[in-house]
């Protein structure tokens, strides 16, 4: 088969290699569609993978093609969805089906080999089935979108509140759809890019509710749109020392400060911010990946409900698709920033 393939740094070959065997516990997925992660970049460019050579690609979805033998041979030809975190299923976490907490998990595309191929083998475990009216791109954005409804459902939003969603990429940008199909009304969503706005009009927000970073100082538009009270939830979607701040400063007292942005450099509170989350009584709460037990109340099943129902729609936010042998051209676009661009989508028709 052919698959993109991370020898090192900023080495990343599309190369012919041995097409995977399942494991007993495994089933072998001709992958269909994969998103490209923003986790993806440093990953590849900066930092480098767990370990060397390795397939990246976590956010993926196909067809089952081959079963292990210990897996039910009912799931072949089976549509499916790909959970990428592969818990170790012993630790105090796992023991209570908390895995996205497992102190010793794997992970499809950076520790273990992922979806950026024409096939992949991933436990059987991690599979959930697709609906006929699910489609590859949108079983592909399941894990961001599940990624997105786990910080929604820890926040636990009233109606009434005002919500500040700072950052708007895919997961921004995803949780902020999420936020409207809850019957959330009064969100304030912060970004940088002209783009960004037109994407919020989208979702049904009116133009008001957008702050572009580069045009308008986020601190003022903030104070006039709360009247200097700030907003009962703050997601902060960025991961910058300074937004970090600016998610405290304006969460009104007793409110809730969400984490989800991955952390660009060292973070930091200087006094006066660290007494404003004692004075005011804050939540700050740290939230990372999502649930997957096979239950129906599960962040994924969660997500496939308001699919299947098309109460969601994830697809209008891919701003470019390739084909597999071009991920390349995507993963430039994304590192270099050449493009306005939200998810970058990459099909397998080969598969």
């Amino acid at each position: 088969m052919r698959a993109w393939i991370l020898h090192g740094i900023n080495d990343l070959r599309y190369e012919e290699t041995d097409k995977p065997v399942p494991a007993r516990h495994e089933a072998l997925i001709a992958v269909k569609a994969v998103g490209i992660c923003g986790s993806d970049i440093p990953r590849i460019y900066q930092t480098g993978a767990h370990t060397h050579p390795l397939i990246p690609g976590h956010e993926f979805s196909g067809v089952v093609e081959a079963v292990g033998a210990d897996v039910d041979r009912d799931w072949l030809g089976r549509r499916v969805g790909i959970f990428p975190l592969i818990p170790c299923r012993d630790c105090p976490p796992c023991q209570k089906k908390q895995y996205e907490m497992c102190r010793h998990y794997s992970y499809l595309g950076s520790r273990q080999n992922g979806g950026f191929a024409e096939y992949a083998a991933v436990p059987a475990d991690s599979l959930i089935p697709l609906p006929d009216s699910v489609s590859f791109e949108e079983a592909a954005m399941l894990e961001p979108m599940a990624v997105a409804v786990h910080a929604l459902r820890r926040a636990q939003p009233d109606p009434a509140d005002t919500i500040a969603v700072c950052g708007l990429g895919t997961i921004g940008s995803l949780l902020t759809m999420f936020l409207r199909e809850l019957g959330i009304r009064n969100i304030l969503t912060i970004g940088n890019k002209s783009s960004q706005q037109q994407t919020i009009l989208d979702i049904g927000l009116p133009k008001t509710s957008y702050c572009n970073t580069k045009e308008q100082d986020v601190d003022q538009w903030l104070d006039a749109r709360t009247q200097g009270q700030g907003v009962d939830i703050f997601f902060e979607c960025v991961g910058k020392n300074e937004t970090l701040i600016q998610a405290i400063d304006h969460t009104a007292p007793a409110g809730r400060v969400l984490l989800l942005g991955n952390p660009y450099s060292q973070m930091h509170l200087d006094r006066q911010v660290y007494w404003k989350i004692l004075r005011h009584q804050l939540t700050v709460t740290g939230t990372w990946n999502s649930t997957f037990t096979h239950s129906p109340d599960d962040d994924w099943h969660y997500v496939l409900d308001r699919l299947s129902s098309r109460r969601i729609d994830p697809a209008r936010l891919i701003s470019h698709r390739f084909p597999l042998d071009a991920l390349d051209e995507g993963l430039l676009i994304m590192r270099d920033k050449t493009e306005d661009h939200c998810k970058i989508m990459l099909e397998n028709i080969k598969s």
